[in-house]
């Protein structure tokens, strides 16, 4: 098990980096930390950990390979990804002023299961995901390495995941940072919705122009 220490460590890293860029995951959660209760953006957190593990899950089974190699799979990816993305851009651009900030009591309704599933869909629809993973798993992880050894490091970025994403929750749900951003906090939240727009304009646009490579560097999986 010792021989695996070098490489579990290059993982760690690298899953740190790509986790702690900013993208679609960050944005959600960002939103969600400052606009819903700490228990519905935990759970958010906890959706975007479980999309981890299929992006993994298809990674050790060779699918992602298939998925990185077949323009036409990966290009429909990249549409239900795009158009996801946009439909949750325009969540954000209708903020309105005043409404960031709000009493956990008097937060927006949302059920548990639609904060679940919001994080789990905006990870597991992330085209850059799939090629981060499908990289990870070719390039940096050996084949010689155990399937069960490689499944316990998938299921180590999925946990890692989860708490990095909790702590973005316990920091940005607190009553004082929400004052904080309740002036100009609208503007923060259509700035996220203007983002998500250009990452899904951006996605869509490589996927008419076919321009987007079917691989890709390592540094994150949001970018």
């Amino acid at each position: 098990m010792n021989t695996f220490w070098p490489e579990f460590l290059i993982v760690v890293l690298v899953h740190f980096l790509a986790v702690a860029s900013p993208g679609p995951d960050f944005a959600v959660m960002l939103r969600q930390a400052l606009c819903q209760t700490r228990a519905n953006s935990l759970l958010t957190a906890a959706g975007i950990g479980a999309g981890i593990l299929v992006h993994v899950a298809y990674s050790l089974l060779g699918i992602g390979l298939l998925i990185q190699q077949s323009v036409l799979l990966f290009s429909i990816l990249k549409v239900i990804g795009a158009l996801y993305l946009t439909w949750i851009a325009l969540q954000c651009l209708r903020a309105k002023a005043g409404g960031v900030y709000v009493e956990a009591a008097k937060a927006p309704h949302q059920s548990r299961l639609a904060a679940l599933r919001l994080g789990f869909l905006t990870n597991a629809l992330n085209p850059k995901a799939t090629l981060f993973f499908v990289s990870l798993f070719s390039v940096i992880i050996s084949p010689g390495t155990p399937v069960i050894v490689q499944t316990g490091y998938g299921l180590y970025m999925a946990l890692a995941t989860f708490l990095w994403f909790s702590l973005v929750t316990v920091f940005f749900s607190q009553p004082r940072v929400r004052r904080g951003f309740n002036r100009f906090g609208h503007w923060l939240d259509r700035l996220m919705g203007g983002v998500l727009l250009l990452l899904a304009g951006q996605l869509l646009l490589s996927t008419v122009s076919g321009s987007e490579p079917l691989s890709a560097p390592i540094p994150g999986t949001d970018r």
